[in-house]
């Protein structure tokens, strides 16, 4: 069923945001957020696919309309995103959707990718009252502090073997500083570039390498947002 663009809360006013319900009305809710691109058509096939997987799902547009046309442009609106307002936005964004009556858990689980994966992390640390479980797609962003003394929520991690902007090390050494500090963590390196779940860029899509991340990620959040 496919979703619709909504306005929600946002602090204090409002933005876009798109939104997809499953077929039987109601589920588990799951909150997306977007690559450095912006809320472009890939992220919103993934909420629709969500919705075809039985869960609410929602991505709010954290670039406030605004959408970028090259990897130079999406480094400006990445970098120049207010961190602390993005905070605000997800925490305003979970809150929504888990008070929607098509939303079945208390708590909803939040799902990013590139710079969207580093934001979900965030945004478990920041919000484990309104966020029960993450799941980081390669996730980056420099400005981006993830505190493991801090964490509460389980993580499932996605990361690419073959990938420059998450170096592997760096992945492993912060799976690492989170299980030290007692984070359930459940962490799965592929042989696959950046970006490898993006089915419209062809050039670093790895089908086999995407089903088999889908198919991790929808056990994971089906088991801690029942």
């Amino acid at each position: 069923m496919p979703g619709q663009t909504i306005q929600l809360p946002s602090n204090g006013g409002t933005t876009a945001g798109y939104l997809a319900r499953p077929e039987g009305g109601q589920g588990p809710g799951v909150i997306v957020i977007q690559e450095w691109w912006g809320l472009v058509g890939h992220v919103r096939d993934v909420v629709d696919r969500f919705a075809d997987a039985g869960f609410t799902a929602l991505a709010p547009d954290l670039y406030h309309g605004r959408q970028a046309q090259s990897p130079d442009e999406a480094d400006k609106l990445m970098m120049a995103l207010d961190i602390d307002r993005v905070a605000r936005d997800l925490r305003d964004a979970a809150a929504h959707l888990a008070g929607l009556p098509e939303t079945t858990s208390a708590r909803v689980g939040v799902v990013g990718f590139c710079m969207g994966g580093q934001l979900a992390l965030y945004a478990g640390q920041e919000h484990p009252d309104l966020i029960a479980a993450v799941v980081d797609f390669y996730g980056i962003h420099p400005r981006v502090r993830i505190e493991p003394s801090r964490y509460r929520v389980p993580v499932l991690a996605h990361f690419a073997t073959h990938d420059r902007s998450t170096p592997p090390a760096a992945a492993k050494a912060l799976v690492d500083a989170l299980r030290d500090a007692g984070v359930e963590v459940e962490a799965h390196f592929y042989d696959a570039r950046h970006a490898f779940f993006n089915d419209q860029r062809p050039e670093v899509y790895s089908a086999y390498d995407a089903a088999l991340a889908w198919e991790r990620t929808i056990a994971f959040l089906r088991e801690r947002l029942a």
